[in-house]
């Protein structure tokens, strides 16, 4: 049995701790990820003169080697079809990704895209250390990367 916030543990309970309400837990998640997102991106994205979607889309795209199928993109982004296809349509514009057309849509990097990238790497694996994974020991990182992937 779990305790309610608020609520004192059950004589049986070995840990003693309290499980937040499914909607607080949320709640604390969803600020969380906002607090650190915010500092992650004025610390790397701003300071290099891209948005965070045009990280998010570099970022994917030079993990999967430069180039990727623009639903695949979508999906593993969780985006719909349009807003991807806005984003893309800027990056396109600023020369940071190229689509073709060929049995579906192929988003690859340019070199100002893949140089985008290389610039901002370093502070964004610096700026991710310092607002997240620096304050988690090994044990909630490994924790939290297997509750991540299983959602």
């Amino acid at each position: 049995m779990s305790t309610r916030v608020g609520e004192t543990a059950e004589p049986n309970d070995p840990i003693g701790d309290t499980t937040p309400e499914p909607v607080e837990l949320w709640s604390a998640f969803k600020r969380a990820h906002e607090i650190v997102r915010a500092r992650v991106i004025a610390d790397t994205a701003e300071a290099a003169g891209l948005s965070e979607p045009d990280l998010t889309i570099l970022v994917n795209l030079d993990k999967a080697g430069g180039a990727l199928r623009q639903s695949q993109l979508a999906a593993s982004l969780g985006w719909d079809r349009t807003r991807i296809s806005h984003q893309l349509t800027r990056m396109a514009k600023r020369e940071l990704v190229t689509r073709e057309r060929a049995d579906g849509v192929t988003v690859t990097l340019t070199d100002t895209g893949r140089q985008a990238i290389t610039n901002v790497r370093p502070g964004l694996e610096a700026a991710v250390r310092r607002h997240f994974t620096d304050r988690l020991s090994a044990q909630e990182i490994e924790t939290l990367n297997s509750v991540l992937r299983r959602l």
